[in-house]
This record gives structure tokens, C-alpha cells and sequence, in this order.
């Protein structure tokens, strides 16, 4: 098994509070068809265990499958500037087959990107921060996405509301 070579710290995109009994970590790739079927599962599984989940998300975007995934990743980068990481993390899984620099534009700007942030995007700008992320999953392990981690240990059970669910309450002593 595995190990989280990074620990979760203020720099991660979090979701739910930093005491939470788990913390959920994944390595995600925004043109990964698996991540977005992951989506609806940590969806779920947040949705059962309420303040006891916290949720972390982390690029792992592999370009040799999916030649949009990195642009896509520094658009929710650009966002993250503006406090909107999540609503572009939703958009961008939602619209997996639409992930082209026109495609990318349209989405900023419905949340509000303005067209600095846009080509800040465009030109590299947040390269180094997915690249760390990518780093820090290489590090722990991960060569596919989605790569779940459950309070710093990699797991490889069933990616089901059900099997997830269970081991976030195993893991929280429940």
C-alpha cells in the first residue's frame, strides 16, 4: 500500500474542515473519464458523511491520454485565483468532452474570469503548481487516475458509493 508523500496542507484545494475524522485525497484529471465518473461517487460519500469528510483534490493530469487536461487544469487554476476552483472543477467534469481552448474561455468567463486570468492560463502561469501536484502523486504512487487516498493511505477498493463509504468510516473508526 501506498503512502501520501505530501501531507495536505493550505496550498491543497479543500473541501470541509481541516479536523475532519478522514481526509479523502484525489489526484484527479479533468478529461479522465473514470474521475468523472468518480465525481458523482466523493459527491455521494460527502454528502454521508457530512463534517466527518474532508475532500482534497490534487492535478494528476496525464496528456499522453488527454491532450486538454493540463490547459483545463490551469483554468481551474485561474479560477482558484478569483475563489472559484470549485464551480470551474464542476464545470470542467461536466463538460469533459468539451474541454478545447474555446470551450475553456466560455467557461471562465461565466464565472467571471477576466481575460488577463484567461491568458495568464493560456501562457502557463500555474504550470509549476499543477507540476508539483503531479510531483507530489508520482511521489505517492500514482500512475492512473483517479488515485484515491484515505487519511494518507492509497486505496484500491471499489470506486462505488457503497465501497467508498465504507472504508471513510473504517478509516474514521466508525
Amino acid at each position: 500500500m501506498s503512502t501520501l508523500s505530501q501531507p495536505v496542507g493550505p496550498r491543497d484545494h479543500a473541501q470541509g474542515p481541516a479536523d475532519a475524522a478522514v481526509t479523502l485525497v484525489e489526484y484527479g484529471d479533468f478529461e479522465c473519464p473514470y474521475c468523472g465518473e468518480t465525481v458523482g461517487v466523493i459527491d455521494a460519500v460527502r454528502d454521508l458523511m457530512g463534517d466527518r469528510l474532508r475532500y482534497v483534490f490534487r492535478h494528476f493530469p496525464v496528456t499522453r491520454l488527454h491532450p486538454h487536461a493540463h490547459r483545463a487544469a490551469e483554468f481551474s487554476e485561474a479560477a482558484d485565483d478569483i475563489g472559484r476552483f470549485w464551480p470551474m472543477h464542476r464545470i470542467l467534469y461536466d463538460n469533459q468532452e468539451r474541454l478545447d481552448d474555446r470551450s475553456l474561455r466560455a467557461y471562465g468567463r461565466r464565472l467571471g474570469l477576466s481575460e488577463a486570468a484567461m491568458a495568464d492560463a493560456f501562457n502557463d502561469r500555474f504550470a509549476d503548481r499543477i507540476e508539483a501536484d503531479f510531483r507530489s502523486g508520482i511521489d505517492s504512487g500514482v500512475n492512473a487516475t483517479p488515485t484515491l487516498f484515505v487519511n494518507g493511505q492509497r486505496y484500491d477498493g471499489r470506486r462505488d458509493v457503497r465501497g467508498l463509504h465504507a472504508a471513510l468510516l473504517a478509516a474514521a473508526g466508525l
